[in-house]
């Protein structure tokens, strides 16, 4: 009998020791992670405040464009002929409030003012290329209020134009 027990007894510790130094079994898997930058451009601007116009001498101000774009996208700004009727981009017209006068104007993408700033077809873009989306990038447009005889004919009045900027990527 005293075989049998320390068989018994033997076979109990086996189990035990088994028992206790099992694994938990494991699969592993992977999977992937997919994300893309989308070209994008936002554009900002500040309004052109003409000093007051009085018939003797040109009159210069000048705005600021602005654009932030992914890195690395190429943009362009162009500009339209404005709001006012008759208006080009070749001539742009700003438009009285009460009155049935225009002043004639232009914008340009250069300080002497002989580069006259459009959409392409009519005067040039300006372009540049982004370097991300923090990143704002400014362009200074140039007007001028020539002193001519059609100018020189308006009378006193508040005078005012609309210009759509329009950023291309």
């Amino acid at each position: 009998m005293r075989k049998q027990n320390i068989a018994s007894i033997s076979a109990a510790i086996a189990l035990a020791l088994a028992a206790g130094g099992a694994q938990a079994a494991t699969k592993t898997d992977t999977f992937t992670v997919n994300a893309s930058v989308a070209k994008n451009c936002l554009v900002d601007t500040t309004d052109l405040n003409f000093a007051a116009y009085d018939g003797t001498a040109l009159v210069d101000a000048t705005s600021t464009v602005s654009a932030k774009c992914t890195k690395g996208t190429s943009f362009a700004f162009s500009l339209d002929g404005g709001t006012t009727s008759g208006g080009t981009i070749a001539q742009r017209l700003l438009d009285g409030a009460t009155t049935a006068d225009t002043l004639q104007y232009n914008l340009y993408t250069d300080a002497s003012r002989s580069t006259l700033w459009g959409d392409g077809t009519t005067g040039v873009t300006v372009s540049d290329t982004g370097t991300g989306m923090a990143n704002w990038i400014a362009k200074t447009v140039y007007g001028r209020i020539p002193d001519n005889a059609t100018n020189q004919a308006a009378a006193p009045d508040d005078y005012s134009d609309v210009i759509t900027v329009t950023v291309s990527y």
